[in-house]
Order: structure tokens, then sequence, then C-alpha cells
């Protein structure tokens, strides 16, 4: 009897991973010679499911060792209230529940939220990683949002003509402890874009088309020096560095290892876990060949236990920062310096590996980005790195204080110290700043004697008292500093742009003082209050901001 089965084929589409360009997982889709079967999965749950376990074993035909993302409707999982059938596939299939990630799609209209949220916490706890998909084209609640907790957001690449959302979202997804990627790129300027915006996975057209057989290689266009990406609160999370974890189970032999290393390349290693994916053992590819390449190697161990030839694995926690690796890489046998970090889940669950190799690179790609944006007088940051974070904090919804620090009379200081004098009085400078920083304040040099200073606004009078209270001179001529200062609560400037036009009047009148001076006025109101100086600053200096779309 004729089936919609016998004309359903699937194709794979590559999930890549945009900090080292490797293939981070494959998303199955079906894809039906006549019909709209999607349309029916819609509609019909049990269909659905019946999807998804038909999903994952086509994908066992295809030996594949990446991690999987199955598609599942929201109103699906509601309806069953898990996906029991899918379970026993994943386990019939040789694969694991935690090498497979479930894409949960829209519509979320007249799904019972509550009955959704016991079905995603159901199969979380039988092992499967959970992903929100269709965010910004699709109907999800951002309350329902946040309370399923996904591992993984992807956002439709239409987003990324509002970077503002990207950003807001990426800061979201910091707080879930979740990825960010972006579906659908299909040109390098929307890989640009996404890349920009702090996303950290992507798939379209532009890496690989879905295709019958998984893609070997992707191509990822190489970054453009300079190009401008999200600004970092902090260091790089280990996450964006994650890459498969070629996984077997504890009790696997010497020869089911082999033979998945000889079959696979491109593995550097595999992880031996237990029952419930926690690493027992670790066996390095080339290590374990060369033992049992040996005289009477295969004779000897073929048979026997891998965990036999193996290591104590390495392991981070999921909200480690990169550099945390390195840590954990330099403790220990230097032998196993090139060993894979397997990094876990608060159960310990191994979620992927981390590469020793793309850690370096990222640290010197990034190493050579901060030269290159640094004063070559004060070795600081400039405007730029300011800037980003301002709109940062403005994407954040964060308060902040925006401050511009320069000398007074600077070019009469050079011309009657001496430039050497006048060089070292900007060093001075600089270093009381960074000293002075504390919490989350940025410092930065945008040239000449003109500082930038971002800092939370409670920090503002210790910071100002530790550089204008100093007794300043060059070449034994005294000198004074004139400090303005636009304080910016959430929503009273759209972008590092209209601060800036704030702090521009602040500037002067703080300039038209006697002596150390400073000027705060606040973002959205007229005026400014003089903290420091001594005569009459322009009384039009403050910052009146029009509400965004007004003007």
């Amino acid at each position: 009897m004729h089936s919609w089965t016998d004309t359903l084929r699937f194709a794979f589409q590559p999930v890549v991973n945009l900090t080292t360009g490797g293939v981070a997982g494959l998303e199955i889709l079906a894809r039906p010679e006549t019909g709209d079967i999607l349309a029916e999965a819609r509609r019909d749950p049990e269909l659905d499911g019946r999807l998804a376990v038909l999903a994952v074993r086509a994908a066992a035909g295809k030996e594949t060792l990446l991690p999987l993302h199955v598609n599942v409707f929201a109103g699906t999982l509601a309806d069953l209230g898990g996906l029991t059938p899918l379970h026993t596939a994943v386990r019939e299939a040789g694969r694991l529940p935690w090498e497979v990630t479930i894409d949960i799609g829209p519509p979320y209209t007249h799904v019972p939220q509550q009955a959704l949220l016991e079905a995603v916490g159901a199969l979380r706890v039988q092992g499967f990683r959970i992903s929100a998909d269709g965010i910004g084209d699709g109907d999800v609640p951002l309350r329902l949002l946040t309370d399923m907790g996904p591992d993984l957001v992807k956002l439709d690449a239409s987003l990324l003509a509002r970077p503002a959302a990207v950003r807001a979202m990426r800061t979201l997804c910091e707080q879930l402890g979740a990825l960010l990627s972006v579906e659908g790129v299909e040109t390098e300027l929307q890989c640009a874009a996404a890349v920009s915006a702090g996303a950290q996975l992507a798939q379209g057209e532009l890496f690989a088309p879905p295709a019958r057989l998984p893609a070997a290689d992707v191509y990822v266009p190489p970054r453009s020096p300079g190009a401008l990406t999200v600004p970092r609160s902090g260091p790089p999370s280990v996450l964006e560095f994650l890459r498969p974890a070629a996984l077997l189970p504890a009790t696997a032999s010497a020869g089911q290892v082999r033979a998945l290393l000889t079959g696979s390349p491109e593995v550097s290693g595999v992880l031996l876990v237990d029952a419930h994916g926690r690493p027992v053992r670790s066996v390095h590819r080339s290590r374990f060949l060369l033992s049992m390449s040996g005289r009477y190697g295969h004779a000897l161990y073929a048979d026997r236990p891998a965990a036999k030839l193996g290591d104590v694995p390495r392991t981070v926690g999921v909200d480690a920062t990169a550099w945390e690796v390195l840590d954990v890489v330099a403790v220990g046998d230097r032998g196993r310096t090139s060993d894979d970090v397997a990094v876990v889940d608060r159960t310990g669950r191994c979620v992927g590996v981390v590469r020793l190799a793309d850690l370096v690179r990222a640290l010197a790609e990034s190493r050579v980005e901060e030269a290159v944006g640094l004063n070559p007088l004060t070795r600081l940051p400039g405007s730029d790195a300011i800037t980003g974070e301002v709109d940062r904090c403005i994407a954040d919804g964060r308060p902040f204080a925006l401050s511009w620090l320069d000398v007074d009379h600077f070019k009469q200081v050079n011309d009657g110290a001496g430039f050497a004098a006048g060089n070292e009085l900007i060093r001075s400078v600089g270093r009381a700043l960074q000293h002075a920083a504390s919490g989350s304040t940025r410092v930065g040099h945008i040239g000449g004697d003109d500082f930038l200073v971002l800092a939370e606004p409670e920090w503002l009078d210790p910071l100002a008292a530790s550089v204008l209270d100093a007794p300043w001179s060059a070449g034994g001529r005294p000198v004074t500093l004139s400090l303005a200062t636009v304080v910016c609560p959430p929503g009273s400037v759209t972008d590092h742009r209209q601060a800036a036009a704030c702090l521009a009047p602040l500037k002067k009148a703080a300039k038209s003082l006697h002596g150390a001076s400073w000027v705060l006025g606040r973002a959205g109101l007229p005026g400014h209050e003089i903290r420091r100086g001594s005569g009459t600053a322009p009384a039009q200096a403050g910052c009146a901001v029009a509400e965004p779309g007004l003007g």
C-alpha cells in the first residue's frame, strides 16, 4: 500500500560555529516530493512526532558523528507531553540524547504554555537539548522564551536589519546561558552583520545548502580586519569555541574507538561517557593509534576496554571563560597540551569540546585587534572601544555616565614646557584614570589631551576626586584639568552619537570655568550642575533629547 513515507526524503543543513568555522551540528529537514507534509504535521501532532523519529533514522543511515537538530512544533510537544518514540529512535540509532537538539518551532498561539513547559522539562530529563526556533519571525511570547530556558535561540535572518534587537537577544541569551544562532544567512553581508551583533552560530545557503548527504565542508567568509563586533562585558565564553564531541559509552572496546577514529579523520579524540553522559576517560587520537599500531598492538588491545588506553578527562563548566581553559591545559602533564578539553553542563554531562588551537588563535587575534586600537602614547583604547561599550549599555538598558576629560590650555603647556613634558603629563593622567577606575569603568584616550571615561553613575565622585584633586604639573608649571559628564538613564539616548552630542556643550561649559572644573548634566534635561570650578558656565549647556522616533 502506498504511503507518504515512500516519497519523503530528508536533507541536512550544517549549523556553523562563526568563531571556529567548524560545523557544530546538522539540522534535519523534511523534503517530500509532493504535498505539504509540514502543514499537515502542524495540524497533526502524531504525524509531527513520526517525522521526528524518521529524521533521526535518516541521520543514522548517513553515519554522521555530528550532533543533530530535529524540528518539532510547539503544539506537538504540548499535545503529546514529550516524545517517547523519539528517545527510543535515538537509542536504536546508537546516538545519545544529549547529541540531539530539539528545535521547537512556532506557532505558539493557542498552545497551552504549562503543558509545553512540562514537555520541555521531560525532554531535558531524558537528556535532550532544547532550541527555541523561529524567534523574530514567529509568535513566541518573551515570557515563555525565558521560562523555557533554551540551550540555543535561533533568530530569523530578517532581524539582522535591526541590529539593536539582535544585540538585545544576545544579552538575553547570556543571561539564560544560551547560544545565539541566525538562520537563513544567504550573503556575506548578512554573515558580517550576524558576527557584529554577537551571534555565535549561523546556518543558511551561504555556508552550505540543504543536501541529501551531510556536508563535509562549509564556506565561512573570513572576518575583515578591524570588523566591529559586539562589545564584551568580560572574557569570551567557552561556549563560543565549542566543537562537537565524539562520544562513546564508557564500556566501548578499543576496536570500536579505532573504527571511529580511522573512519573520521577530523576527530581529534574520543570521550568515553557514563550512562548519564558524564566523561570518565579521554582518548587522544595520536596516542591511541600509536598504541594500536605498535607490534601486537591490535591483538593486545582490540577487544579490551578502550578506557585502558585513555586518560582522566580535562573538563570545564559551561560558564567558564575561554582563558580558564588555558589554565586547565597549563596544569599537569605537558604531553597532553593538545588534548581536547571537555565542556560539561551543571549536571556534569558533556556538551562538547574545546581545542587549544582555537583558543590560541582567538587570543592572538584579540591581542592584534586590541593593539591596533590602542593609543601609542598611553596604551589606552581609542574612542571606538568606549562608544561600542556605550551602545552595549544602551541595548542592555543600563544607566551610565560618559565623561570627557582634558588638560586646560594644553597647547600653552606644550609650548612652554616642551612636548616631552607634555607627553609625560598625558601618560600620567592616563595612569591616574586607570588607577581610579573601579567596577565596569572603561577609560579611553581619543587623542591629544582628550580622554573618555565610561562609568556607572555611583563611581563618579571618587573618580572625579582622584584626578581633579591631584596636583598636576608639566616642566614645573602647574596644570589643571577639566571634566564634563553626562549621566544617561535607561531610554534617555538611543546610541553613542546622541550621548556624545549631549557631552559636547558640557565640555564647553567646563572649559569656561577657572581652575580644575567639573560640569555635570543629565541626558533629556536642560541645564547643568557645576561641581568644581569658579566662574559662570554658559547657561545653555545641557542636553534635551527628543524621544526616539519624534525627532
